[in-house]
């Protein structure tokens, strides 16, 4: 992930597994704890990257975060993050989308 730490990220942990879930990347941009979920397409045929995190995966990353903090007894200032990376013919092109979503209740469910 060296184009996060290009980008000011101090990475803690990748592919980190808890009965919660999982969570990509978890790392530090300055004081806020960051849930990073990488998505990666070969073309967008099927739309972008990004849009790959539906409710359901975002529920899940919410929950694994979650028990990320509880586990550590953490309270930092936390956001998710999603990394996205869409190849073609002339190459990767990466994009992040900061602040995500919010880990908060489905509406109406």
């Amino acid at each position: 992930m060296r184009w996060l730490c290009a980008h000011g990220y101090r990475i803690v942990e990748r592919n980190h597994r808890n009965a919660g879930g999982e969570i990509d990347v978890v790392a530090w941009e300055g004081d806020t704890l960051c849930f990073v979920e990488v998505k990666a397409r070969a073309d967008t045929r099927h739309g972008p990257a990004v849009a790959a995190v539906g409710w359901s995966k975002r529920r899940r990353l919410a929950r694994a975060a979650a028990m990320y903090l509880a586990l550590r007894r953490l309270e930092p200032p936390c956001r998710f993050d999603v990394l996205s990376l869409e190849g073609g013919a002339d190459g990767w092109r990466i994009s992040l989308l900061r602040d995500a979503f919010r880990a908060e209740p489905r509406a109406g469910g």
